[in-house]
């Protein structure tokens, strides 16, 4: 039997039993597996299987998706295939918006259509269907296992297993949270298993007086994995005690300990009870600012950027704390070595502290803050050169005669005419024309237009 059927306008389609038999799309259907001719009996839709693998990251399995179930329009894995009078296959959605738009050709081949119905490709929608569906048998049997397990580990753990036995205890309660946490952080999905068998309330009463490091670790590494938190559970994290443990934690542990205790502190500030003066501690910020500062693991210093930029919104009292651990310098030293993404949040952050006295005299004390402000204008986004203009305002303001000479010497007024220049909004350009009219009473005429030219000409 060939592998391929004509279609009456002259175009081909899969064979399904040959195709499978011969191998040409993988291994044949194993024991167990659906059968291709039940595929249309599955209760799960087609393309909400492909939706749930995708969202699983389970979308082929071990294998690659055929290339014969990818449209050469989307590249995605079709749902309904229709085929053209060329022979060409494709999604019907997007064959039929390629159509509406005019064309009379094959996208693939280019040749042109002399007949444009679209042919429904029953054989590969069901050997399509069949191959997704035994990936989601598959998956669903891997999940039921997962969930099991992790559900399992959660009653060792409260002491609820059948038989009943005694909580975990020593290095048998570690071993089980640490394989609860691989299992939390390699499958989403356990996570709403973790919260159905009592691992909620269970991971918050582990973080106690008597807790073991170990324990703590693993714990909260468990809780920031997307475990669903109820308020009840938030409240009881947000104790005083228990707090100041993860801030404990936060300051004695390895890296990813740090970045998890960071990021639970910063879900915590989500909770509408929430109190600012939970986070108005010095050893809470001392350990954010070493996070941020160790440039060896990016991921912490984008959490450590986040939960500092959370608490100078919600806790003013706070900015003046921040000031006083070094902060300002220690952020305007880091922004020429930020990636990109960070760059906003710590001129956000600066931006907050500018607005305290301390912070203001930190930012104009700081040898660092006018060239890298300068060197952001224009760079990264119109946000942060408006968080850029904005600090080099507070400082020349303070200081004219002092901090705008050393601004235009660092190419200031090049850098404001092309902000002026600009699409920028409206009021950035009237703060950026203010700030060159401030450069200029504070620098001689001719040395100021002389140094416009020149630093536009090196530009």
């Amino acid at each position: 039997m060939p592998q391929y059927q004509e279609l009456p306008c002259g175009g081909q389609v899969l064979d399904i039993d040959t195709a499978l038999k011969d191998g040409i799309l993988g291994a044949a259907l194993e024991p167990g597996d659906a059968a291709a001719g039940d595929a249309g009996k599955q209760p799960v839709e087609l393309r909400k299987m492909m939706d749930e693998l995708d969202a699983a990251g389970d979308g082929g399995g071990d294998e690659a998706v055929p290339a014969v179930f990818i449209c050469p329009i989307s590249l995605e894995p079709m749902v309904d295939p229709v085929t053209l009078c060329t022979g060409q296959t494709y999604e019907r959605a997007n064959i039929s918006r390629w159509l509406a738009l005019g064309h009379r050709t094959c996208p693939t081949t280019m040749q042109e259509l002399w007949d444009d119905a679209l042919t429904p490709n029953a054989t590969l929608r069901q050997l399509i269907a069949a191959w997704f569906s035994r990936r989601y048998t598959r998956f669903k049997k891997r999940s039921a296992d997962f969930h099991g397990r992790a559900a399992d580990l959660v009653h060792g753990l409260r002491g609820t297993a059948v038989p009943r036995r005694q909580p975990l205890k020593g290095q048998a309660r570690v071993a089980a949270l640490r394989e609860l946490r691989t299992l939390a952080t390699t499958h989403q999905s356990v996570t709403k298993a973790i919260a159905e068998a009592g691992g909620v309330a269970l991971l918050t009463s582990l973080l106690g007086p008597f807790t073991s490091h170990a324990v703590g670790t693993e714990a909260v590494a468990i809780l920031v994995c997307g475990v669903p938190l109820d308020a009840d559970a938030k409240a009881a994290l947000m104790q005083p005690a228990k707090v100041s443990l993860v801030v404990d934690m936060l300051n004695e542990g390895v890296a990813d300990t740090k970045i998890n205790c960071v990021r639970l502190i910063r879900i915590l500030m989500d909770e509408r009870g929430f109190r600012p003066e939970t986070v108005a501690s010095l050893s809470l910020l001392v350990g954010v600012m070493r996070l941020i500062r160790d440039k060896r693991h990016p991921d912490g210093v984008v959490a450590g950027l986040e939960l500092l930029n959370s608490i100078c919104a919600v806790h003013r009292p706070a900015r003046s704390m921040i000031v006083s651990i070094g902060a300002v310098p220690q952020l305007v030293e880091l922004l020429p070595e930020l990636a990109t993404e960070c760059v906003e949040p710590a001129l956000d952050i600066l931006d907050a502290l500018s607005a305290v006295p301390e912070g203001r005299v930190a930012l104009k004390d700081c040898p660092r803050t006018i060239p890298n402000a300068v060197r952001l204008l224009m760079r990264v986004s119109e946000a942060c050169t408006r968080r850029a203009l904005s600090m080099l305002w507070t400082v020349c303001r303070m200081a004219p005669e002092e901090c705008a000479p050393a601004a235009v010497e660092a190419g200031l007024a090049a850098k404001l005419l092309l902000v002026i220049q600009s699409g920028c909004a409206p009021e950035l350009k009237q703060k950026a024309s203010e700030l060159l009219k401030l450069c200029r009473l504070n620098y001689t005429d001719t040395l100021f237009i002389s140094k416009c030219k020149l630093t536009r000409t090196i530009q």
